[in-house]
Order: C-alpha cells, then sequence, then structure tokens
C-alpha cells in the first residue's frame, strides 16, 4: 500500500468528496475517530492538489516530478503543521516527557510565511494540520486570520480527533467531512488480510477503530493492560499500591492505561444497564460479577475523565494511579462522593 492508496472504506467518501473538484474548499476539516486512517485520506487530498499531470481526474497520478516530490517528503509547497516534540526540545528535564505537545504560535507564524510566497511549482500551496486541536488559544486565533483571508492558491487540511476543541469559529470556516468508521465486517476482513491474529477482539478493544486495532494487536503494553484489567477484575483481592507501582514502571503512557481503565467503567455500566459490552467481550464473565454496581460508577466515570484531561501534565504516575484506583473500589462500594 503506498502513501496514494486508501484504505477500503474510504473509497466511497473520497468519490463523495471528489464528485467536482473544481468546486473544492480552500479549508477541508476531516474528523473522526482515531484510528480509522484520516491522516492517509488527507495526505491523498494533497498529494492530488500537487500532482502536475495535465490529465489527472481524482487521483494523483504518482509519476510525475510533483506526486515524486511530495513521496519524498520535500516538495516545496507543502507544509506539515504538526505539534513539536517537548522531550526533544527539553530532554534534560524528565517532567517533559508527559507534557502534551501543541501547535503554537510561532509555527502559525512560519506558515504564514509559507502560504503568502509564491508556489515553486506554481501551483497550489498545501498545508495539512495534524492534529487540528494540538493548536493553542493563541495559535488558534492566529490560524484563524489566515483561514479568514486566505491568499491565492493556498490550500489547507486540517485533521483532528476531537473537533470539539476547536475553536468554532475556525470550524465554520471549513468544509467538514466527517469520515465514517467501517462496519465491523470491513474492518474485520482488512486486519485479517494484515495478518492480525483475533481481528475481532483486537477490533473491539480499539473501539471499532481498524488501525488502532492493529496497533493493539501488535502493542508492547498488552502484558501490562492484561495484568491491569485482571486485577481490577477481582476488586476484593486489588492489591492498589502494588499495581500503581507496576504501571509506573512500566513506563507507558498514562493516558492510555487511563483509557484502559475508561473502556472498562463504560463496558461495566452498560452491561449492567443495558446488557452490551463494547470493548472487552473477552471478559464478560468478570464484567457480569460486577455489573450490579454499575449504577454506583457514574461518578468514577466523571474522575477519569478529569484524570485523562491532565494525563500530560507532569505529575507522580504513581500517586495518580492510586488515586484512580483507590476511588475505583470506593465507587464499586458506593462510597465515592462527586
Amino acid at each position: 500500500m503506498t502513501q496514494y492508496t486508501l484504505y477500503p472504506w474510504q473509497e466511497a467518501q473520497w468519490q463523495q468528496l471528489m464528485h467536482d473538484p473544481a468546486r473544492l474548499p480552500h479549508a477541508l476539516l476531516l474528523t473522526g475517530e482515531p484510528g480509522i486512517g484520516k491522516r492517509r485520506f488527507a495526505e491523498r487530498l494533497a498529494a492530488w492538489y500537487l500532482c502536475e499531470h495535465p490529465d489527472k481526474t481524482i487521483a494523483p497520478c504518482g509519476q510525475c516530478e510533483g506526486c515524486r516530490w511530495h513521496a519524498a517528503g520535500n516538495h516545496p509547497d507543502f507544509r506539515i503543521l504538526a505539534p513539536s516534540d517537548p522531550v526533544e526540545e527539553e530532554a534534560e528535564d524528565a517532567k517533559a516527557k508527559r507534557k502534551q505537545p501543541i501547535i503554537g504560535v510561532e509555527d502559525i507564524r512560519d506558515l504564514t510565511d509559507f502560504v503568502n510566497l509564491s508556489a515553486h511549482r506554481k501551483g497550489a500551496r498545501v498545508t495539512l494540520v495534524y492534529p487540528a486541536e494540538a493548536m493553542n488559544t493563541a495559535a488558534a486565533n492566529a490560524f484563524l486570520k489566515t483561514l479568514e483571508e486566505p491568499p491565492t492558491g493556498a490550500q489547507f487540511i486540517l485533521v483532528t480527533h476531537q473537533a470539539r476543541r476547536l475553536l468554532p469559529t475556525i470550524r465554520s470556516r471549513c468544509r467538514v467531512l466527517a469520515l465514517s468508521t467501517p462496519d465491523t465486517a470491513t474492518a474485520t476482513a482488512w486486519l485479517e488480510q494484515q495478518g492480525v491474529t483475533d481481528a475481532a477482539l483486537h477490533l473491539a478493544h480499539a473501539g471499532g477503530s481498524p488501525l488502532a486495532a492493529q496497533e493493539d494487536a501488535d502493542a508492547e503494553w498488552l502484558p501490562l493492560r492484561t495484568s491491569v484489567l485482571d486485577q481490577i477484575s477481582a476488586p476484593q483481592t486489588l492489591n492498589v499500591l502494588a499495581l500503581a507501582a507496576e504501571i509506573e514502571k512500566s513506563k507507558v503512557d498514562p493516558a492510555k492505561v487511563i483509557e484502559w481503565l475508561q473502556k472498562w467503567t463504560h463496558d461495566l455500566i452498560t452491561l449492567g444497564m443495558s446488557g452490551r459490552i463494547r470493548y472487552y467481550p473477552d471478559r464478560t464473565t468478570a464484567l457480569g460479577k460486577l455489573a450490579p454496581r454499575a449504577s454506583r460508577m457514574l461518578t468514577y466515570v466523571d474522575r477519569l475523565q478529569q484524570a485523562q484531561r491532565l494525563a500530560h501534565h507532569p505529575l507522580n504516575a504513581r500517586l495518580v494511579f492510586e488515586s484512580l484506583l483507590f476511588d475505583y473500589l470506593a465507587a464499586l462500594r458506593g462510597k465515592l462522593t462527586g
């Protein structure tokens, strides 16, 4: 698969977008769940804009000089606006490893210089913003000015996992294309073609997103997740201090571990209230034993959401997970207050 090849579940929406290429907007906002291929879709659109084939239709030719430059990652009329990495910038600061990378106002100022220059190849100047929600407030306001008065030939492709985190004014100046999560059969078939064992189970773990499911199947953190789920499945024997220490020692991103707890709690609540399990069908028995306590867990959902918002701040991971696990036990006993 090349960078120009769409995933099977994207073909219909690509055809829909390109039914009249002359009417493509100057700014397109791609939304959807993480792990469904939004970046691949955006890269193909960027390649199409930069393709120089005189008879191109709805796909980049992949052979012209513009396509070759883009494929090599050095097209002079293409920019990717992405978060800077604080780990590289502040390598001596251990706490920086948990800072959430952002797109700052200086990045936008650099981009403004690019979009206002004449195109080197006499075509479009294309900017891909990924993920768009990484812009901080100052950057978003600066970027808005560029969207409001775009220079001739400037094309913007924004990709977001969380559209509600974008300024409403930015969303209003883009055409929004919500990319669909593929149906289970299509996603499972694709995963099996990639050689993923137990594809349906990994797809469930990933909430239906096939690329996230592929990552799930190959992840180095699988033993830790198994251990976490095993231990919270048996709250009567859960050793909070030992499990929090195990999580900290693993160096797994705290946001990932909080996500496991969120999915577990979601399944516990929905099983107890509606008889459905979304993420952990392989844990049906354990969830079933705890499901009668589902109504007690709603306050715990709020605690997990708060923790997820702070997951990339330089906090003590062990203390965070000790608190979350003690809250989990309190919620199951009906003793967690808001």
